[in-house]
C-alpha cells in the first residue's frame, strides 16, 4: 500500500504558476503510476496527468497539456505537478493518486485505489 499527502496549494493570480507536491509513504513507490486529478465544486473528478514509474513516460489531459508538467523523484518518494499560465477555471481541489496496474493511458478515477486528501488551488482573475 501507499499513503499520499499533497501540499503546495494556495491562492494564485491568473497567469501565475504554482507547484504541487505529493509525498508518498511506502518502500515500493517506484512501482506505481502516479497521477494528478482535480475536482471543482459541482463537477466530477477530472484526470490531469500521469507519470510512469521510471518518469520516462507521461500523459496529459488536453485541458492542461502545455501548461502543466508532471514529474517524480523516486529517491524522495515525491511526485510534482508544476502549473503555469494558470486560469480561473483551474480552481479546484487537486489530488494525487497511485496505481500499480494498467497502462499509462488508464485515466479513470475508479482505476486508482490510492488517493491523497487533496489540496485547494484557487486562481483569481
Amino acid at each position: 500500500q501507499v499513503q499520499l499527502v499533497e501540499s503546495g496549494g494556495g491562492l494564485v493570480q491568473a497567469g501565475g504558476s504554482l507547484r504541487l507536491s505529493c509525498a508518498a509513504s511506502g518502500r515500493t513507490f517506484s512501482r506505481y503510476y502516479m497521477g494528478w486529478f482535480r475536482q471543482a465544486p459541482g463537477k466530477q473528478r477530472e484526470f490531469l496527468a500521469v507519470v510512469s514509474w521510471s518518469s520516462s513516460n507521461t500523459y496529459y489531459a488536453d485541458s492542461v497539456k502545455g501548461r502543466f508538467t508532471i514529474s517524480r523523484d523516486n529517491a524522495k518518494n515525491t511526485v510534482y505537478l508544476q502549473m503555469y499560465s494558470m486560469k480561473p477555471e483551474d480552481t479546484a481541489v487537486y489530488y494525487c493518486a497511485a496505481r500499480e496496474r494498467g497502462s499509462l493511458y488508464t485515466i479513470q478515477v475508479k482505476e486508482y485505489p490510492y488517493w491523497g486528501q487533496g489540496t485547494q488551488v484557487t486562481v483569481s482573475s
